[in-house]
């Protein structure tokens, strides 16, 4: 930086990042590829001993002894998600934020995020950013990341479990990769939730021209090319989280779950491939919980650690998106083979996604200028 020690930063609404190109998919979607390419070179590092952790995470006791603590309802936690990523970025930068279900009676989302970026060098402010779209988004994209790659290039059926905001951008990414989408089969929870899913599939994405709401998820899977469950839900019991059978998946089907996720004993077999947006987050989680950690953290990805630790797999078997992104592993092979990415979410994705949407903003002239100091006090 050039003017030290005056320090400068923008602070970015939701209404900045709009027009700096948050909800650009397509653009997510290869900024976050690039991302990856990154991971499996290694220019990057998150938290935690092994530099790959998802972040740290402050939750509530069932029982405490003072009144004004936060009670430990459904998803309630704050979390800190700090990151760097090297390659043409050169960034740090940490996500914060709270999450509690109980919002939605307050007509409030479920998460609030914000997002911090600094430079890298002098770890000085660059920006100050509304984050619940910027994380949304660049969580959207993962699995389109994976449809480029292991999709079917014909893929033209999804079937969709959780018409919320993750089922929306999953959805956007998967129709900025395979444009040959043009039937939705979608499950919900509410009709509401599942109505205004459907009002805006048909405004955004016209070219879908059927869909079709299902009761269950066996005819949520049929027949489908990709599949993805989007729900949110207290964890613990995995015979409770949403279940995937090998027998109801056709051939070639891609399976993306950024959500929590039960599977059958068909979909354990070594002919199913499994792969992970970056083991070493599996790797690092599975060190933070007691087993079995699927039962702590729904992510299927962990309970395919799991199924290591209990000798029914072994840790050769499973693949790395960003192994895959950068060409030194292979996509997907054949129109026949049945391949699931766990999507866990890492704060590198809100750095590449953020570094992009603030050079936005800064070559467009958005946001507001803030100032930290014309010169520290203490030094």
């Amino acid at each position: 930086m050039t003017d030290l020690p005056a320090i400068d930063f923008i602070y970015l609404n939701e209404a900045d990042m709009i027009e700096a190109g948050v909800t650009d998919m397509a653009d997510c979607v290869d900024t976050i590829e690039d991302m990856f390419v990154l991971l499996h070179t290694g220019d990057y590092r998150m938290a935690g001993p092994n530099s790959d952790s998802h972040g740290a995470m402050i939750t509530f006791p069932e029982f405490s002894p003072f009144p004004t603590m936060p009670k430990p309802t459904a998803d309630r936690r704050f979390m800190a998600m700090p990151a760097y990523l090297g390659g043409d970025y050169g960034t740090a930068g940490v996500k914060w934020y709270g999450s509690n279900i109980a919002n939605r009676e307050k007509g409030l989302p479920r998460s609030i995020l914000m997002f911090t970026l600094n430079d890298a060098d002098t770890s000085a402010p660059l920006a100050y950013m509304s984050a619940n779209l910027l994380s949304a988004y660049r969580t959207g994209a993962v699995p389109g990341v994976g449809a480029r790659h292991l999709a079917r290039k014909d893929s033209r059926v999804v079937g969709l479990q959780g018409p919320g905001v993750m089922g929306k951008t999953s959805l956007a990414a998967f129709m900025a990769t395979c444009p040959a989408i043009d039937t939705l089969k979608i499950l919900g929870r509410s009709q509401k939730s599942i109505d205004g899913f459907i009002a805006w599939t048909r405004e955004e994405y016209p070219q879908i021209t059927e869909i079709e709401m299902v009761d269950d998820l066996e005819t949520l899977c049929r027949d489908a090319d990709i599949v993805t469950y989007c729900s949110s839900g207290e964890t613990g019991d995995p015979k409770k989280y949403p279940l995937v059978k090998r027998e109801w998946l056709k051939a070639g089907c891609f399976l993306s779950m950024p959500a929590y996720c039960e599977i059958d004993a068909g979909m354990e077999q070594a002919d199913v491939r499994k792969v992970m947006d970056n083991i070493g987050l599996y790797k690092a989680w599975f060190e933070e919980v007691p087993r079995p950690a699927h039962n702590h953290i729904p992510v299927i990805g962990v309970r395919f650690m799991d199924m290591i630790e209990q000798g029914k797999m072994t840790e050769d078997q499973l693949e790395d998106l960003g192994a895959i992104c950068a060409g030194d592993s292979p996509g997907r092979n054949n129109d026949e083979e049945i391949i699931i990415l766990s999507v866990g979410g890492m704060p590198v994705e809100d750095v590449a996604w953020g570094t992009k949407i603030y050079r936005n903003a800064i070559a467009r002239g958005i946001g507001t200028k803030l100032k930290l100091w014309d010169e520290p006090v203490l030094r």
